[in-house]
């Protein structure tokens, strides 16, 4: 005999229950790039100890300050074999003065171990051009290289190079932004100016991020003349910029940097502006009020003349009355300048 439907268990579970039912699991975002979160510290000056120890206990007839002579003949590569012989070595290897250049452009990962690698060697130029480092480790680095002299961030992208905006780089005096990508004037302004909490009582803006560079490189970049305002306001200190193949650069810019409220009238002394294809023969003039002005690259200027578009040298105002600019003599260049100087 079949049970009555009474006394089969229901298959519906009560509302009750239903409605306690957990929501369906979404996927979670993928996790963020782990930094190191142990205290990076750099070396020493003099890392210990003073004397290479052997295993009978006694010390090495070699010191410490002779081994660090040897050591400077080495490449990076030979150092960090070296750094796998004992533990002495390992910390004599780390020296920042062993360090003073690092280059890890074209890298295809920074991680890390590299990060916490550059902050106890402590360098003093850095380049990190194409390489496909995150905004997040750029930011942490960037904060624990205070006695950073240049920096080479050509080829990234701007989020990421965008981490210099929360930077604080008082030391810094190169600055390579070359060819960054999908960089604009408005970015430029985000980079240069000083942060918008920080003015006076009086409502004037302190001076820029970027103050005291004195080696700016802005090649291959989408900007216009607006971004030579820039230049004047936040980086008074200038004495090499690179404006090579800035298609939409106009003689306005040249106007601009030697403008007689310009501080970069007496600061400049190299402009590159090759490849600038709407700057014309109005641009020398201009460039002649320059009174510490050494070299004007112009070639590739389609709009100048063939004696005009070339690498030109300004006498010195202090050796000669005459401020015409003039062709830079070739008997006086190695060949390789002097190939140089041809118009490309």
């Amino acid at each position: 005999m079949a049970a009555s439907p009474c006394s089969q268990p229901s298959r519906l579970a009560p509302r009750s229950q239903m409605m306690k039912r957990s929501p369906p699991a979404v996927p979670s975002p993928p996790r963020p790039v782990q930094m190191e979160r142990h205290l990076v510290r750099p070396p020493p000056t003099c890392p210990e100890p003073s004397c290479l120890p052997l295993d009978g206990g006694a010390s090495h007839i070699v010191t410490r300050d002779v081994w660090l002579r040897v050591f400077t003949s080495l490449s990076h590569r030979e150092l960090c074999v070296c750094m796998r012989v004992c533990r002495t070595w390992s910390r004599w290897c780390c020296d920042k003065r062993l360090w003073t250049q690092i280059d890890l452009s074209h890298q295809r990962s920074i991680t890390p171990p590299m990060l916490s690698g550059i902050i106890r060697r402590q360098p003093v130029s850095l380049n990190l051009g194409y390489t496909n480092i995150s905004k997040k480790q750029l930011m942490w680095l960037i904060n624990r290289l205070q006695g950073l002299l240049e920096l080479n961030v050509c080829g990234c992208a701007w989020p990421v190079v965008s981490a210099l905006c929360q930077a604080v780089c008082p030391c810094l005096r190169l600055l390579d932004l070359s060819r960054v990508e999908d960089l604009k004037d408005s970015h430029l302004r985000e980079l240069l100016a000083p942060p918008p909490d920080t003015r006076t009582a009086h409502g004037e803006t302190r001076a820029g991020r970027f103050q005291n560079v004195t080696e700016l490189r802005l090649a291959g970049l989408d900007l216009t003349d607006a971004s030579s305002r820039l230049l004047v306001r936040y980086v008074p200190h200038l004495v090499r910029l690179d404006l090579s193949q800035c298609g939409n650069i106009t003689d306005q810019t040249v106007l601009t940097l030697t403008s007689p409220i310009s501080p970069l009238r007496e600061s400049l002394t190299h402009i590159n502006l090759a490849g600038c294809v709407k700057v014309t023969e109005q641009c020398v003039s201009l460039l002649r009020r320059c009174s510490s002005l050494q070299t004007v690259d112009l070639r590739s200027c389609s709009l100048l003349s063939s004696e005009t578009g070339q690498l030109l040298s300004f006498p010195s105002h202090n050796s000669s009355s005459s401020s015409s600019a003039t062709v830079a003599s070739s008997s006086s260049c190695p060949p390789e300048d002097r190939t140089l100087m041809k118009n490309s």
